[in-house]
């Protein structure tokens, strides 16, 4: 009998099987194996049947007394449990196939996120490679995504596809090289973040990204997906690098700037252990950081002082008299017309000097 060559099969053997071969063709009962191994029989029987597993000191004991290298044993055992995993591991992937429809895959594949397929377990495998999990249910338990289950926006948010467009991010963020983060510098740049409200998107898109790497904020532009219904998010992908997240929503210019400023708001005011998500989270604490935020990014905006004396001193708010306020603030006149329009000065209808953007590659 030759007994020093390795094994391997695509099979999942239970070496048990091996042994009881091995033992009959040395005309040697269990009873009389289990004492020669000085071990109860009991223990043999559940070996050869499967139920038990053959440890090192087993595998050395083996080789003693039939000797069957150690390592062969040890080897089977390796690769029969490996191979009930993965058996398991693929009933979970079918099962977990019924919520692929809960993700827009569709619209990942279109982004160059995951690969195109039909099959719903290829789904299932190709969205656990996106997220960096061994099962979709985990999703929700990672830190930067939970805030995505989180929310309660009565518009039918899309739990899941909150988690793809903060999951696109990250990704995107982890490729960013920032300096270490330094609110101080930050602060500084604040009106030359808010000088780029004057400019096109091909000037402040690479712009933000560059001063805001500066300061230790990488800066994502991330394409909106359906369902979504958020504009931005924050939050540190370590202690000295915070993540700024924008989309273009709605793509209006004056709503881009405003959710930009509200995000550095939460980045330079609020706690670097939470994620913020813009949306419908209704707890009272989330909803107080998100009110600081939005007076952040008013204050920042429009200084207070020069905003009261402007709606003090008009009753009509003409094109033109927006456009010489916005002068002589300096800031884009379509930012004060969402303002006016937030503040219920100026009729939705009307919406002079606002404008749209509009994405594009890269």
């Amino acid at each position: 009998m030759e007994t020093n060559q390795e094994l391997y099969s695509d099979l999942a053997i239970p070496p048990g099987e091996y042994l009881l071969e091995v033992a009959e063709e040395l005309e040697m009962p269990q009873s009389e194996l289990a004492r020669r191994m000085g071990r109860p029989i009991q223990a043999i029987s559940e070996i050869i049947k499967g139920h038990k597993a053959i440890t090192p000191e087993t595998a050395l004991q083996l080789e003693e007394v039939v000797g069957v290298p150690a390592h062969i044993w040890t080897g089977m055992e390796t690769e029969y449990q490996l191979a009930k995993a993965r058996e398991e591991f693929a009933q979970q992937i079918e099962a977990e196939a019924e919520t692929v429809s809960l993700f827009p895959y569709a619209e990942m594949a279109r982004l160059g996120l995951v690969r195109a397929t039909r099959k719903p377990i290829e789904k299932v495998k190709e969205l656990r490679r996106f997220f960096g999990v061994a099962a979709l249910e985990l999703i929700k338990e990672v830190r930067s995504y939970a805030p995505a289950f989180r929310q309660s926006n009565t518009e039918k948010v899309s739990h899941e596809a909150l988690a793809v467009w903060l999951r696109a991010a990250d990704l995107a963020a982890q490729r960013a090289e920032t300096l270490p983060f330094d609110a101080k510098r930050l602060k500084v740049l604040l009106p030359e973040l808010r000088e780029l409200t004057r400019t096109p998107p091909e000037t402040f898109v690479p712009q933000l990204r560059t001063l805001l790497a500066e300061c230790g904020v990488a800066f994502v532009l991330q394409p909106h997906l359906k369902s979504t219904y958020t504009n931005g998010a924050t939050y540190w992908a370590r202690k000295d690098k915070a993540v700024l997240i924008m989309t273009i929503r709605g793509s209006w210019a004056d709503i881009f700037w405003f959710s930009l400023f509200h995000e550095l708001g939460h980045i330079l005011l609020h706690d670097k252990r939470h994620v913020f998500l813009e949306g419908g989270n209704s707890d009272p604490e989330w909803r107080q950081q998100e009110e600081e935020a939005d007076r952040f990014a008013q204050k920042t905006l429009i200084p207070d002082a020069e905003y009261q004396n402007f709606i003090a001193s008009e009753t009509v708010f003409s094109s033109s008299c927006i456009k010489s306020f916005a002068e002589s603030v300096g800031i884009c006149p379509g930012v004060v017309t969402g303002r006016l329009q937030h503040d219920n000065k100026l009729p939705h209808t009307r919406h002079p000097h606002r404008s749209r953007l509009k994405w594009a590659d890269g």
